[in-house]
């Protein structure tokens, strides 16, 4: 488990570190991995990552996709080539905004209606160029969409997933938030409040801004992991590597593009490979992996700040702030009733 490798967390956040994942080589999955009579939601799906996973587990006989999109006329598109591709498989659309607490709200009580869910995947995400607020909440947008919002679905999930889990499932339900290994050089203040730090123009910048994101989310995603049983659902991060030919930098100035592109010309992924760490962590990795986090097709540390008191103090201060955030929608109740009696 993750908790368990505090001594390799400073190589981690190192260059060389970086250089070692995006050249570790794509660890296949088992031939006899099959997913028929299986039921996947995969958020952010229309494009990039989440469509290529998507595609991933269809391919692997996934019985049910649930496309969890913010424009159904995108999502649409997407179903019509998917159900094209794979006519035995059964491709839903349903829409939800991230920059809205009701439309997530709502998105999870679709998925309460649902007979069975065995494989959720968590990947819609934003990297914002300029500083800017969501209306409904008043939150920087990245931290709203990134880590909030992220936060509360996944708490939403939970007990929906563990009521769902198929009489006949050989394992349990599956619920994989995707990361960043930029959060192993994120940096947050350590005195004060943890969301905070989010709403300052003046200091916004949009790789820092982007990394401490994914730091909050994967410090909070293993607090809520020790509030469930990896018998009843798995959770586990996910972290994709430097990928190419994904739509994430589409609001990036030309420069920054051939700046950017030059680097992934050199490290970066293709799609088809990063998206496999999805799959890999919803379908092979198994209870083992429940609350770590995963790159490169195996178990890694967390960011190094984790292992320390400084980092233990954060995590608490940080869970308190968003169980006070999310608790209109009775967020703490949730957690609480998940812990193993």
């Amino acid at each position: 488990m993750s908790s368990e490798l505090g001594d390799k967390a400073w190589f981690e956040a190192t260059g060389f570190g970086f250089i070692c994942r995006q050249f570790t080589r794509p660890k296949p999955i088992l031939p006899n991995v099959r997913l028929a009579d299986q039921v996947a939601i995969v958020t952010g799906s229309n494009v990039g990552l989440g469509l290529a996973a998507s595609r991933q587990l269809l391919k692997l006989g996934l019985s049910h996709l649930i496309i969890g999109v913010r424009s159904q006329v995108k999502g649409d598109e997407v179903a019509i080539q998917l159900r094209k591709e794979f006519p035995a498989s059964l491709i839903s659309v349903w829409t939800m905004d991230l920059e809205s607490y009701d439309s997530i709200r709502a998105f999870a009580g679709r998925c309460a209606a649902l007979p069975r869910i065995d494989i959720a995947i968590l990947n819609a995400g934003l990297s914002k160029t300029y500083y800017s607020t969501c209306p409904a909440t008043d939150h920087e947008i990245t931290l709203q969409v990134n880590y909030l919002s992220t936060a509360l679905l996944a708490i939403l999930l939970l007990p929906i997933l563990k009521a769902r889990k198929a009489v006949d499932a050989i394992n349990p339900p599956v619920l994989t938030i995707i990361g960043s290994d930029l959060a192993y050089r994120a940096v947050i203040h350590t005195i004060g409040p943890v969301l905070q730090q989010f709403n300052s123009p003046e200091a916004f910048s949009q790789f820092p801004w982007y990394s401490k994101s994914k730091l909050l989310l994967t410090l909070f995603i293993s607090k809520l992991a020790e509030f469930v049983s990896p018998h009843e659902v798995i959770i586990n991060m996910a972290n994709p590597g430097m990928t190419r030919g994904t739509e994430f930098f589409r609001e990036f100035s030309n420069f920054s593009m051939w700046l950017l592109g030059l680097a992934q010309l050199l490290f970066a992924r293709s799609v088809d490979v990063a998206a496999t760490t999805y799959v890999d962590a919803a379908v092979a990795q198994g209870k083992g992996s429940h609350g770590s986090f995963l790159s490169d097709w195996t178990i890694k540390p967390y960011p190094k700040i984790w292992y320390t008191p400084e980092g233990h103090e954060v995590r608490e201060r940080l869970w308190e702030e968003t169980m006070e955030e999310l608790n209109f929608a009775g967020a703490s109740k949730i957690v609480t009733s998940l812990k193993p009696i």
